[in-house]
C-alpha cells in the first residue's frame, strides 16, 4: 500500500521498532512505513546504519526520527521511551526486536557465566519488559477509544519450541521473554495488547557462510524458511490484528517441527 493512500486516521499512528538500525529490525521498521505507519527508529550503536533507515523511511513520505539507546541500562530504556513519546505522541504499536545473539553452552569450551547470562538478560529480557510497561502506562493515561488496539511485538525465536543445548544464555532469555507475552497481556488488558512473533532462520548469523546458511534456510518442511519480508509482513499484520493478544505467531516454514540436537547453523557446512 502506498501511504498517501492509507486511511488518514492510520497515517498518524506510530511505532518504534528496537535495533531498527540493522537485520530483521531495519525490515520491520521500512515495511510499517509503507504501510503508512510513523517510525522511531532505535539504534545501540547503529547510528549510521540507523540514519540510513530513517532516511529511507522518509523517502517514502513518513515521518522517522533516529533514538540512541543502550539497552543495557534502565534509565536509558526509560529515557528511550520518553524521548520517543515526546516527538510520536501518536505511539500505537512497540516492536523489540533488539537482542544480544552470542554463543554459550553449558557442555562446551564455551560455558555460560554470570556476564553472559546477565548481559542477555538484560538486552532480551529487561528492556522489552521495561518497555512494555512504559508502553501500558502510557495508552492506560491516554484511554483513548480508536479502531485500533495498541499492541506489543515480542521478537522471539522459533528453537523456544524446539529446543536444543546451543546458544543458553540467549535461549534462556528469549524463553523468559516468551513466557512475558502471556502474563503481560493477561495484566495490560484491555488497553495494551501482548503477542510473540517467532522467526525461523532468517538472516546468516554470526560466522555462518552464505552457503551454509542457504542449505540451512532449506531445513524446514516447506522447504524453505523465514525471510526477513516475511517476518516484517507478519509484524504489520499484528499490529492490525485487533483480535490477537496473548499468543505467538510461529513464521518459520515450519522449521520448529523438525527436533534438532544442535543449532540449525551448526548442521551446515
Amino acid at each position: 500500500m502506498n501511504p498517501s493512500s492509507a486511511h488518514p486516521s492510520e497515517q498518524k499512528k506510530a511505532v518504534l521498532v528496537t535495533g531498527a538500525g540493522k537485520r530483521l529490525g531495519r525490515e520491520i521498521a521500512l515495511q510499517f512505513a509503507r504501510q503508512g505507519w510513523q517510525v522511531a527508529v532505535h539504534y545501540g550503536r547503529s547510528q549510521q546504519e540507523a540514519e540510513k533507515t530513517v532516511a529511507e523511511i522518509q523517502g517514502l513520505g513518513m515521518k522517522s526520527a533516529a533514538f540512541q539507546a543502550d539497552l543495557s541500562v534502565e534509565a536509558a530504556v526509560s529515557a528511550l521511551f520518553t524521548d520517543v513519546t515526546q516527538q510520536f505522541p501518536n505511539l500505537s504499536c512497540l516492536v523489540n526486536s533488539a537482542s544480544i545473539f552470542e554463543y554459550d553452552r553449558a557442555n562446551s569450551d564455551a560455558p555460560l557465566t554470570g556476564k553472559s547470562l546477565l548481559g542477555h538478560m538484560q538486552v532480551n529480557l529487561l528492556a522489552p519488559v521495561l518497555l512494555a510497561q512504559l508502553m501500558f502506562a502510557y495508552q492506560k493515561e491516554k484511554n483513548q477509544t480508536s479502531d485500533s488496539m495498541p499492541s506489543v511485538i515480542q521478537l522471539l525465536d522459533q528453537k523456544l519450541i524446539n529446543l536444543n543445548p546451543d546458544y543458553l544464555s540467549y535461549t534462556l532469555s528469549k524463553a523468559a521473554l516468551a513466557s512475558s507475552v502471556e502474563t503481560l497481556a493477561k495484566d495490560f488488558a484491555p488497553h495494551l495488547r501482548v503477542v510473540g512473533l517467532a522467526p525461523g532462520i532468517s538472516l546468516p548469523s554470526g560466522d555462518q557462510s552464505q552457503q551454509g546458511f542457504e542449505q540451512a534456510h532449506k531445513m524446514t518442511p516447506l522447504g524453505q524458511s523465514s525471510s526477513p519480508a516475511d517476518i516484517a509482513n507478519a509484524a504489520v499484520f499484528l499490529a492490525n490484528a485487533n483480535a490477537i493478544t496473548g499468543t505467538t505467531l510461529y513464521v518459520d516454514g515450519g522449521q520448529h517441527l523438525l527436533p534438532s540436537s544442535r543449532d540449525v547453523m551448526f548442521k551446515t557446512n
